[in-house]
C-alpha cells in the first residue's frame, strides 16, 4: 500500500475489475443446480462484494479507529436484529388450517 494513505486509480480498477467478476458469477450462480448451497454461494459473492465497497469505496480501510468501530458496531446491531428476528421465526408453530 502507498504511504500517504489513500487508495490509488491502479487499486480502485482491481477492485471493480474483482466487483465486475462477482457481478459475473452471481449471474453465473443463478443458473448452476447447487442444491440447498444456492443461497450460500450467492451469499458469499454478496458480502464478498459489499465489503469490498465498504473498505475502499467508502474508504473505511483508510479512516480512523472510530469509524471502524462505529461500522462494526452497525453490523452488530444487524446481527442481533436478524437473530432475533429469526429466533421468532423458527419457534413458531404452523399448524394446518
Amino acid at each position: 500500500m502507498s504511504e500517504h494513505g489513500h487508495p490509488t486509480p491502479k487499486l480502485y480498477a482491481i477492485i471493480l475489475a474483482c466487483l465486475v467478476v462477482g457481478t459475473v458469477l452471481t449471474y453465473r450462480a443463478a443458473f448452476w443446480d447447487m442444491g440447498i448451497f444456492n443461497p450460500v454461494v450467492a451469499l458469499t459473492i454478496a458480502c464478498t462484494k459489499a465489503t469490498l465497497v465498504i473498505l475502499f469505496f467508502m474508504h473505511v480501510r483508510y479512516s480512523s479507529k472510530l469509524t471502524k468501530i462505529t461500522i462494526s458496531a452497525g453490523f452488530f446491531w444487524l446481527l442481533i436484529m436478524i437473530t432475533m428476528s429469526l429466533s421468532d421465526y423458527l419457534t413458531r408453530t404452523f399448524l394446518p388450517q
